[in-house]
């Protein structure tokens, strides 16, 4: 105790220095805030780097062409008309000339091929000489090509932009959309415009937004709920002072290390400042029931006690946080890692300054314990009544208390095994624009994302044999009947729209090296858009498109395109390489289950061991670890209930919880076993830890689920289910909390 009045007499004598240094540290971390924070929503924050299919995705946009491709649809009078003609030519002139763009695609660049002299060559498909009905029927002998131009009625255009691999562009994606808006405002006052570069670029706006908005709203919450949580308004700014100061340091070493805010490290600030102001809640009421109870004490005297009175529990309860958020480090995706890392940091933070902020800010005040009161208050509300009455219950109901909760308990047990894993594109975006245009533009093209499928021989030798090409016909019409694929595109209809105008050209009684030689000739640069050949002729492309859908129905899709290739092709003689951005984000599943399980077990584990450690009973160690894992429990009961899957934001939910879920039960389970200096039963030590503890945990509790119920109001829904999962979760661990631990201390504990 001496010491410890020491390093309060010092941190008291050095008071106005500490506050200097404070000040400054938090200006820097303002300017480096202000200036340097960005967003990153690029693929390198879901997959690192070396990963296998990331690297493989990478490499097949260096062969096969980007697949960050703008969509552009023109609403026009008619589509086939030489008026819009002259004007996409013109686009695609000033398009073309941006360093960024690798190609562009549209009814005024597309060709058709015609056999001529023993060699395919193309034409344009948009021939000025031809009568709008000669065209019409052109079109229609070019389904699969006709339907990615233009719509059925003919009343809209679509233009593609193609640009330069992902690495390239990925740091310019923002500086890249709005030239390309401003490039295409010049020709046309109405379009629409979608394709993944401008859904990223949505998702980045919308973080930025909210990360501003979610910081305001908590400010003003916490605010709000201190008036009538603290004993008196003069404890408000150290409250304040314990959540700003930790937060905006943080935020200075993330940019400063040039970090970037992402979907998901964009909740920090939220979680960070309703976590620290738990932390200072809890040792200004131990600061004023101390106070109350001890009217002698000198100021550091009191000081000392309080701080010895809350250290132990806080330190536990940001041990057992900490370790859910380090958790996190053990996933496979950079997003998580980085969310990890960087809150505990916060917390590390948080926890030292909330008591040397809390020390310096009573060191200034001279207060009338007896005479304080809260600023507002529900007369109404009582909450010694309120915890008479929780320990009547525990105490008179505690068998039918303890065995409506088990039940509970393994019902909850048994959802886990209902739970999909699952994450739809659509819900990483708010409503907007973006999400508005994808909308209009794929009730109309029917897909705006791309896949492509890639056939070769298993020997290497050229695919352009009669087989294989029967082979792929076989594989691409049974492509076309999935209903998740929309117009695939191969020389397959190149060979179709050949037989109907020259019949001999694919006679049975054809040679091989007629066939060969006559499908060599088409070249790949006459349709740079759709990759029909590999530059050497090894392999066949199939481009195929398709709506934005969930990674279940992706995964599902993937499947059904590899049985189908087994049903059309020698899996011996042949192979399928499936490529595309939709490729890596079907694995996102697979990176979420794994995150629940390594993060959430290794949570368990450690926070097992800081409990039996900090309780020293084995016995009361596994009574107090039981309610818990309830709220997770409840939590799967919701999620199976409401049918919420575990997606990129869920999926960090239960060891953030577990960890948050603990903090209650360490403050409560702390003064129960303080209270065994004391003789008496459980009952009574419970219900003394309850007096003593009562008032913090409901106002930490409500400060959690504040925080959390204003990132349930997030436009994005990904975002705020996550949110309201969380302020739900929270709100059960306080119910297990006052009611299922104590009536089970009260039945079993010995």
């Amino acid at each position: 105790m001496k010491r410890l009045e020491g390093i309060i007499k010092s941190i008291i004598k050095f008071r106005l220095p500490i506050i200097v240094a404070l000040a400054i540290l938090m200006g820097i971390a303002g300017y480096q805030t202000v200036n340097k924070l960005s967003i990153d929503n690029s693929l390198t924050i879901w997959f690192l780097e070396d990963d296998p299919s990331y690297k493989a995705y990478i490499d097949f946009q260096e062969e096969f062409g980007s697949d960050e491709i703008f969509i552009t649809m023109f609403p026009v009078e008619n589509a086939i008309g030489e008026t819009e003609r002259k004007t996409l030519l013109q686009l695609h002139e000033s398009i073309e000339g941006l360093s960024f763009v690798k190609t562009s695609f549209s009814l005024a660049k597309a060709k058709y091929p015609i056999y001529n002299n023993g060699k395919i060559v193309f034409d344009d498909l948009y021939n000025t000489q031809r009568s709008e009905k000669g065209l019409k029927n052109l079109l229609s002998k070019l389904p699969n090509i006709t339907s990615q131009l233009l719509s059925k009625d003919f009343k809209h255009q679509f233009f593609y932009i193609q640009l330069n691999p992902t690495p390239q562009i990925e740091e310019k994606r923002e500086i890249i959309a709005a030239t390309i808006r401003s490039t295409i405002e010049e020709y046309y006052s109405d379009y629409f415009l979608t394709g993944p570069p401008v859904l990223n670029e949505a998702y980045s706006k919308g973080i930025y937004k909210e990360s501003l908005l979610f910081g305001v709203l908590t400010v003003l919450v916490i605010t709000l709920m201190l008036l009538f949580l603290l004993p008196s308004k003069r404890y408000l700014i150290i409250a304040l002072l314990s959540v700003a100061v930790p937060v905006s340091l943080l935020f200075g070493i993330i940019t400063s290390l040039g970090y970037a805010l992402n979907m998901i490290s964009m909740l920090i600030p939220t979680i960070l400042m309703v976590y620290s102001v738990s932390d200072a809640v809890h040792i200004i009421n131990i600061y004023h029931k101390e106070g109350l109870l001890n009217t002698t004490l000198s100021k550091v005297e009191l000081l000392a006690l309080a701080v010895r009175k809350s250290i132990t529990p806080c330190f536990y309860t940001t041990l057992t946080t900490f370790v859910g958020y380090f958790a996190l480090y053990l996933s496979p995706l950079p997003a998580f890692k980085n969310m990890g890392i960087f809150t505990c940091i916060g917390l590390v933070l948080s926890f030292l300054l909330v008591y040397v902020i809390t020390v310096i800010g009573f060191s200034f005040m001279n207060l009338s314990f007896e005479t304080t009161k809260p600023i507002l208050s529900l007369k109404t509300f009582s909450q010694t009544r309120f915890i008479n009455w929780i320990n009547r219950i525990t105490s008179q109901y505690k068998t039918a208390i303890i065995a409506g909760f088990t039940v509970v308990l393994l019902y909850g047990l048994y959802s886990v095994f209902l739970v999909k894993t699952d994450t739809d594109s659509l819900d990483l975006l708010a409503e907007g624009k973006a999400k508005q245009d994808l909308r209009i533009v794929e009730a109309q093209l029917d897909g705006s994302s791309r896949l492509q499928l890639d056939i070769s021989m298993a020997d290497g030798t050229s695919i352009l044999n009669k087989e294989a090409m029967e082979r792929l016909e076989v594989f691409q019409n049974k492509l076309e009947k999935n209903p998740l694929i929309t117009a695939p595109v191969s020389v397959v209809d190149v060979k179709k729209f050949l037989e109907k105008r020259s019949p001999v050209l694919f006679q049975p009684n054809i040679s091989e090296e007629k066939v060969r030689s006559t499908l060599a000739s088409v070249e790949n640069a006459d349709n740079s858009f759709f990759k029909l050949f590999a530059d050497d002729l090894s392999s066949a492309g199939i481009t195929i498109s398709l709506r934005d859908v969930k990674t279940s129905q992706l995964e599902k899709l993937l499947v059904d395109i590899e049985n189908d290739f087994r049903s059309s092709f020698k899996i011996e003689d042949y192979n399928l390489q499936i490529n595309g951005f939709a490729v890596v984000f079907a694995q996102l599943n697979s990176f979420i289950l794994e995150t629940q399980f390594k993060s959430f077990f290794a949570a368990f584990f450690v926070a097992f061991l800081c409990l039996w450690f900090f309780i020293k009973s084995l016995r009361t160690t596994i009574l107090v670890l039981i309610p818990n894992v309830l709220p997770l429990a409840i939590l799967a009961i919701f999620m199976s209930l409401l049918d919420i899957p575990l997606d990129v934001s869920t999926a960090m939910i239960t060891p953030i919880m577990l960890g948050i879920a603990m903090d209650d039960t360490i403050h409560l389970v702390h003064k129960y076993r303080k209270s065994k200096r004391v003789q008496g039963t459980a009952e009574e030590r419970m219900n003394n830890a309850m007096h003593y503890t009562g008032s913090a945990l409901l106002s930490t509790t409500i400060a959690l689920v504040g925080g959390f119920l204003i990132i349930a109001s997030s436009a994005t829904p990904s975002v705020r289910d996550f949110g309201a999962l969380c302020a739900i979760t929270v709100a059960i661990a306080l119910i297990t909390d006052i009611f299922y631990l104590p009536a089970l201390l009260k039945k079993f504990d010995r």
